[in-house]
């Protein structure tokens, strides 16, 4: 998997070994959506992959205890690396992105464009555990993007709610009914745990692990098998 994703975006040794250390494979798709219902095969299917559980924010160097705004600020001073949690093809569009409605003002916190399949992703940050009503703030938010942004020729506006937790029933409960396109999923603001580092190997064979992966890879069968 990750040699053939490698291969498709292009990633450098170095950001290869980040995906193979922070156990990419494991991660992709595990968000809880409700992308079957309300998005058609198999753009639903392409959607679900492109989401992660957990992200990995601990490039940015916080503590656990920091504020909502905290967490935004380090986000977008190392959008870069964000950008690349996040997977292939977003781009930024923009922070505190207001909604202006009927004389009041909303602001999302974070805005991006998925550039492959034409939409907008809203991204709202929580630094609590998982709550139904942090659904209708988002499903509200991802409405008026739909309404006031989208243009023409492009796809559903999606939203994208990561928090520092969630029970998997509470989330499909409070999901179930619900038509605008959604995920939620955790993400972790500190390094691997000792138990998971241990299974780690060192830098040095880290690297010959990936070179031979793309070495393989380069020269597998025509079917990308290796």
């Amino acid at each position: 998997m990750h040699a053939a994703r490698a291969i498709e975006h292009g990633w450098s040794r170095t950001v290869l070994s980040h995906q193979i250390m922070s156990g990419l494979h494991r991660r992709a798709g595990g968000a809880t959506t409700n992308f079957e219902q309300a998005l058609p095969a198999p753009e639903s299917e392409l959607m679900q992959q492109l989401t992660k559980d957990p992200y990995h924010l601990e490039f940015l160097g916080l503590a656990e205890q920091v504020s909502e705004r905290t967490l935004e600020d380090a986000l977008v001073a190392h959008v870069q690396r964000f950008l690349l949690e996040l997977g292939h093809g977003f781009a930024f569009v923009g922070r505190q992105q207001p909604l202006h409605l009927d004389g009041e003002d909303f602001f999302i916190d974070l805005l991006f464009l998925h550039i492959p399949t034409k939409r907008y992703v809203v991204l709202e940050l929580k630094r609590t555990e998982f709550t139904p009503e942090a659904i209708g703030k988002l499903n509200f938010y991802v409405n008026v993007v739909d309404d006031r942004l989208r243009g023409d020729g492009e796809n559903p506006t999606i939203g994208l709610l990561l928090c520092t937790g969630r029970t998997e029933r509470v989330v499909r409960y409070t999901l179930s009914g619900v038509v605008t396109p959604l995920a939620v999923a955790g993400y972790r603001l500190t390094d691997l745990p000792p138990d998971a580092l241990g299974a780690v190997p060192a830098e040095g064979g880290l690297i010959a692990a990936v070179e031979t992966a793309l070495d393989e890879f380069r020269h597998g069968d025509p079917a990308g098998r290796v």
